[in-house]
């Protein structure tokens, strides 16, 4: 798995070099000049992309980050510091990032309109203070001089897209790293991200130290073409005009970044041009943002969607067209119980109670399950099986009692710690990335790149598609599945599976229980399983516990636990089930 598109790479570069070729040699002087200001725009849009686009954060604060990238800038020309511009370039960028990290911080604790609200009041006073403290070499008009051979407009119209294909290639690799994948996984569900042992907290402020540095950079090459900036270059308004352009292009896509660095730089004069009002290009911003709010995707998500659904489509059909030898499924082993006991407890749980105010969700519960076991826990609705599982996976804060994995104590530790320790678990609404492809969720729920062959395995184990096809077409079923495959990839010492199987047809149920039972002696990973399947719970767990009104009220080999009549009444009623 290519951490880089190369198909695209050699497209985008293609067309970056007959831009610098071309453009210098057939465009007027000013539309040179536009050509640059759209480059530099296109480059403060991919700061949009990282922040809004990919992490799904709304900020509304990136020409303030510019600002600082172009006050450094103009403050070491000034002091005339050693390194020249490239240097000074950088370091701009760089100076932008701790005040990216700064503001990202509110971050960890809020979201939606509320950060937005933050982040436009950090926009609001770099407004004030940049109006109260010109920039450095405004008093005296010192200018910040190109360097050579990008000295005139045509040199330094290619410098700029040099610096624009830099940044797209460096972030189009850091997105297919798992940072960078996490960050699509934080936009959809913050709980899943660290269910899968991503840290909510450094993920987001890497993307705000990296949205930070992009803009510095962009606001450095402002500069270099403006020679002296004023504060109106960076005027708030923009940041909220580039934001909506962000939400209804989607510059995390080198081509959504170009389209909004043009519209942002040249529509103006395109509508002059036609004589259209200058605020019909707000009316325009205006009503793609809320399109592309309505729907959730961008136009360059929308477009990248379509095509990838498409070639997807036919590695679905050519699979359903393979010959029935080459899909038949090898047997799996079939479940053999054994005494409870057996196996040293990987994951120990004693007297875990839980209240919400005066009501006891979880009254001093036991749990115990054995290494290379699968255990069941049961129960009407509203017993505690999920507050169950969330207590001991670390999203239930505050609770009585302990949890060991392997020995070792989680108690006090966040749900993400206690992932990167082995114990891993799945939610009953799955929060999956629509542009995300199956291998990109493996590659979030494992930690690591997996190799294609051990990637294939899984998915093939647990009945998903081909890794190429996108989670945007695939059921609800399968992307239980899949959510399964991604926490059974990281090799954990505990998967917590809350109802994998709904959704499931009865023979997809059955099958699935095959599976679960050989998951021990296949990847070494025990199983704690959340059923209401009855039939999926008998033909998979050696040892089952109910809980009832969060007590527990049986616990201990399946077939004995299902024959308690306090479990018939509890559960399962007066109906006899079969024990297996």
């Amino acid at each position: 798995m290519n951490l880089v598109d190369k198909r695209g790479l050699g497209t985008g570069l293609g067309i970056a070099v007959l831009a610098c070729a071309l453009l210098p040699l057939v465009l007027p002087p000013y539309w040179i000049y536009l050509a640059i200001s759209a480059v530099i725009s296109a480059v403060i849009m991919q700061s949009f992309g990282v922040i809004v686009g990919r992490a799904g954060v709304m900020s509304l604060c990136q020409m303030s980050f510019a600002a600082i990238g172009a006050w450094v800038m103009l403050r070491l020309n000034v002091a005339d510091a050693p390194g020249g511009f490239y240097l000074w370039l950088l370091l701009g960028g760089l100076a932008a990032v701790p005040v990216g990290v700064a503001i990202g911080l509110p971050a960890l604790r809020i979201r939606g309109v509320n950060l937005a609200v933050v982040t436009f009041g950090f926009a609001v006073s770099t407004d004030i203070v940049l109006n109260v403290n010109p920039f450095p070499g405004s008093a005296d008009l010192t200018m910040l001089e190109r360097p050579a051979p990008f000295d005139t407009d045509g040199g330094y119209f290619v410098f700029t897209v040099i610096v624009f294909t830099v940044l797209a290639v460096v972030l189009g690799i850091v997105g297919r790293t798992r940072l960078g994948l996490s960050w699509y996984e934080l936009r959809h569900s913050e709980r899943s991200a660290a269910a899968h042992g991503v840290s909510v907290a450094r993920s987001k402020l890497a993307a705000f130290a990296i949205s930070a540095f992009v803009a510095g950079i962009g606001g450095g090459l402002l500069v270099g073409q403006l020679s002296l900036v004023v504060p109106q270059n960076f005027a708030m308004g923009q940041s909220l005009a580039l934001f909506a352009v962000a939400i209804m292009i989607g510059p995390h896509h080198p081509e959504g970044a170009v389209l909004g660095g043009i519209f942002g730089a040249v529509m103006a004069t395109i509508m002059e041009k036609i004589s259209l009002p200058q605020d019909f290009g707000g009316v325009l911003f205006g009503a793609g943002a809320l399109l592309a709010l309505r729907s959730g995707l961008s136009q360059t998500d929308l477009t990248r969607m379509r095509k990838r659904e498409r070639d997807a489509r036919k590695i679905l059909k050519a699979a359903e067209d393979a010959p029935a030898a080459d899909v038949d499924e090898p047997p799996l082993p079939a479940l053999a119980p054994r005494a409870a006991g057996d196996g040293a407890p990987v994951l120990a749980v004693q007297g875990l109670t839980v209240r919400f105010g005066e009501v006891v969700a979880l009254d001093a519960v036991d749990l115990t399950v054995p290494e290379g076991a699968v255990v069941g826990l049961i129960g009407p609705n509203g017993a505690g099986k999920s507050t169950f599982i969330a207590a001991v996976s670390g999203f239930v804060a505050g609770y009585g009692g302990t949890v060991e994995l392997a020995g070792r104590r989680l108690d006090g530790l966040g749900p993400s710690r206690r992932a990167a320790l082995g114990l891993r678990r799945t939610f009953q609404t799955t929060a999956i990335a629509p542009e995300l492809s199956l291998y990109d969720y493996l590659t979030i729920g494992s930690g690591r790149r997996l190799p294609r062959p051990e990637a294939d395995e899984l998915l093939e184990f647990f009945g998903c598609p081909p890794g190429q096809v996108p989670v945007s077409i695939v059921d609800a079923g399968t992307r239980r599945l899949l959510d399964v495959a991604a926490a059974i990839a990281a090799r954990p010492k505990v998967a917590l599976l809350d109802e994998p199987a709904a959704g499931q047809s009865a023979a997809e149920s059955l099958r699935l229980a095959r599976r679960l039972a050989a998951v021990p002696a296949r990847f070494g990973v025990s199983v704690l399983l959340v059923e209401h399947d009855m039939e999926l719970v008998q033909a998979t767990c050696e040892q089952v516990t109910v809980l009832d009104f969060g007590h527990v009220i049986a616990s201990g080999p399946t077939g004995r636990v299902l024959e308690d009549p306090a479990v018939r009444a509890a559960y399962l009623g007066a109906a006899d089930v079969p024990a297996s």
